[in-house]
């Protein structure tokens, strides 16, 4: 039997950390090792920790002040005794045969990562995406060498999505031993998923939601509007860039060159939200940034891998971004809808 380390990191969490460690204890694979972090909570989220750690001798608790949520991964880390990993964080919960589920993909066909799909749930536990029955899903296991993975990590166009999230993940502790979260940043999953995929030589997906994820959780930093531009600027577009590099150090060329290819797109995405949002100076700065590479995408957006209507996206977009913002909108109102 392999030992599952099971990483739970918790602040303010009070009303949904016990939901959360009871569908960890629930689990059908018992032979778990939980390290919960109470990152500095100021509610009742330590305490409640703490219970539970006297109920189960497999809970291990650790107190901290608030190092956020890449500081109390790294805390953790550093007390795994498993031979694998896992994340879950304190909101969201987990289906009940979630690790003896990616475990056993994991033995079967010699994968160091398992990667699932994931249900957005609300606060009280309701299924977000209603239209998504479980009854459609395929249920399907895919096993793919380290270049098929990191294709499908980057481009996603298989029949799945390999998401950058570590708690949709079972990581074998070997992989992504003395790999720690970057501290203070936000989309801290981005580096640590890419470096770990790059390491890896076998991963297979699990085409499965067997993660609920939290989504409008009050007070969650995933809706805080107001520190988006940050998270974008400082986080989230150095995090996608340096997995670029990442890439290439790894010696896969091709897979940066894609990388690239979508890092281009993730900022047009993020040039409209910005718009959407009337954070005009947010969507100035970007346009800004990306016309400094103007030549680079341009030699870029030759490659065969390029799509006909990206290559007109990104023409458009270096003429006039505000065209290119109109243009989306009215693609989106009409187009779109005339082809579906």
């Amino acid at each position: 039997m392999k030992l599952i380390s099971v990483i739970v990191a918790a602040y303010n969490v009070e009303q949904y950390i016990s939901r959360c460690l009871d569908s960890i204890l629930g689990q059908t694979y018992k032979y778990l090792e939980i390290i919960v972090v109470d990152d500095g909570s100021t509610d009742g989220t330590g305490a409640i920790v703490d219970e539970y750690a006297i109920k189960d001798q497999r809970i291990k608790v650790i107190h901290q002040e608030n190092a956020g949520l890449s500081g109390a991964r790294n805390a953790a880390i550093k007390l795994v005794t498993g031979q694998y990993i896992g994340y879950v964080d304190g909101d969201d919960y987990i289906e009940p045969d979630m690790y003896d589920t990616m475990l056993d993909a994991c033995e079967k066909n010699g994968a160091e990562i398992a990667g699932c799909t994931y249900r957005k749930v609300s606060e009280d536990g309701q299924n977000l995406e209603k239209e998504i029955s479980d009854a459609c899903l395929k249920n399907d296991t895919y096993v793919m060498k380290v270049d098929e993975a990191l294709e499908a990590y980057v481009m996603d166009n298989r029949p799945f999505h390999m998401y950058n999230s570590v708690w949709s993940k079972l990581f074998k502790r070997e992989l992504v031993e003395g790999t720690f979260f970057p501290v203070g940043r936000n989309s801290e999953d981005i580096v640590y998923t890419g470096r770990a995929l790059a390491n890896c030589n076998i991963c297979v997906f699990v085409d499965r939601p067997l993660y609920n994820y939290v989504v409008d959780r009050s007070g969650s930093i995933m809706n805080n509007l107001e520190k988006l531009a940050n998270r974008r600027f400082n986080d989230e577009l150095p995090f996608w860039d340096e997995q670029i590099d990442i890439f290439m150090q790894k010696g896969f060329g091709h897979i940066a060159e894609l990388a690239e290819y979508q890092f281009f797109r993730r900022k047009l995405f993020y040039y409209i939200e910005f718009k959407d949002l009337k954070m005009n100076e947010a969507a100035n700065r970007l346009a800004q940034d990306m016309k400094k590479d103007k030549e680079k995408f341009q030699a870029l957006y030759t490659n065969s891998f390029v799509a006909k209507g990206d290559r007109c996206r990104m023409k458009l977009f270096f003429f006039s971004p505000q065209m290119y913002y109109l243009f989306n909108g009215l693609y989106d109102k009409l187009i779109i809808p005339i082809r579906s």
